[in-house]
């Protein structure tokens, strides 16, 4: 028997860098095999699942499958599977009578898969693919998460993106910050990281530039020579320019004194 094919994407998100991250419907029952090897790994750790065999993930997901306020998705780079991403509603699921929930709010969960060789941005790529999904929404105002307080790596993604921590909270499996970013600290945040992609790619223009053609720096040394021998004898017009100005305006006000 020929596989089902894997339910079409429903969300994508074009990173200028890396390419394309898409979402799609996680099936519990054909995902569990991949899930497991995921949630299990060593690096997710703070997933809290690293003991479970696959039937306890597929119930996992097939729990949170059936659950009214909660969805889970699996995560796509160029089309092939890479990440897991779940959106809830904070105030019935994960933080419900632990913070004061506003008309708006989404939460959110996300867990890159284990590479055997890691690409730089990758996750902020992923983070930032999953933000844009949750706000793709236009009546979602605000995206909460919680994650653990040690989890520091987690931390500086979310506050790369725009995330603030509003408090620390206890909760049954775990103490936590809550954190909270708006849909204009997310633009902003988006904005600013857009802004760094492209200096560093302008950086890495110029150093493969400089490599590729050693005899620059030695034009460029001789232009600047050239533009420094400009500039002075510029300045020195300017400045025999100005006490001319100088001594013409001194001369007038003796005038009318």
């Amino acid at each position: 028997m020929r596989p089902s094919p894997s339910p079409p994407p429903i969300f994508e998100y074009k990173d200028a860098r890396l390419g394309t991250f898409a979402l799609r419907a996680l099936d519990p029952a054909a995902d569990a095999a991949l899930l497991h090897g995921w949630v299990t790994h060593p690096k997710a750790s703070f997933w809290m699942m690293r003991e479970a065999d696959e039937a306890e993930v597929a119930a996992e997901y097939r729990r949170i499958h059936e659950h009214p306020h909660h969805e889970a998705f699996i995560g796509l780079y160029e089309g092939r599977p890479a990440f897991l991403a779940e959106r809830y509603d904070p105030s019935r699921v994960e933080l419900a009578g632990l913070y004061p929930s506003r008309t708006g709010d989404v939460g959110m969960h996300f867990l890159c898969a284990p590479a055997d060789t890691p690409v730089h941005g990758f996750t902020l790529a992923v983070i930032t693919a999953v933000m844009e999904f949750c706000f793709s929404d236009p009546h979602v105002r605000r995206v909460v998460v919680e994650p653990d307080v040690r989890n520091d790596a987690v931390h500086a993604l979310n506050a790369a993106v725009g995330f603030e921590i509003v408090e620390w909270i206890a909760k049954p499996e775990k103490d936590a910050y809550l954190s909270i970013c708006t849909r204009e600290r997310f633009e902003a945040a988006r904005t600013a990281l857009a802004a760094d992609a492209a200096r560093a790619d302008r950086s890495t223009r110029t150093d493969r530039t400089t490599r590729t053609d050693p005899d620059r720096i030695q034009r460029t040394d001789r232009t600047e020579g050239t533009d420094r021998t400009e500039r002075t004898e510029q300045t020195d017009r300017t400045d025999r320019t100005s006490q001319a100005d100088r001594t013409a305006t001194r001369d007038a006000q003796g005038v009318t004194r």
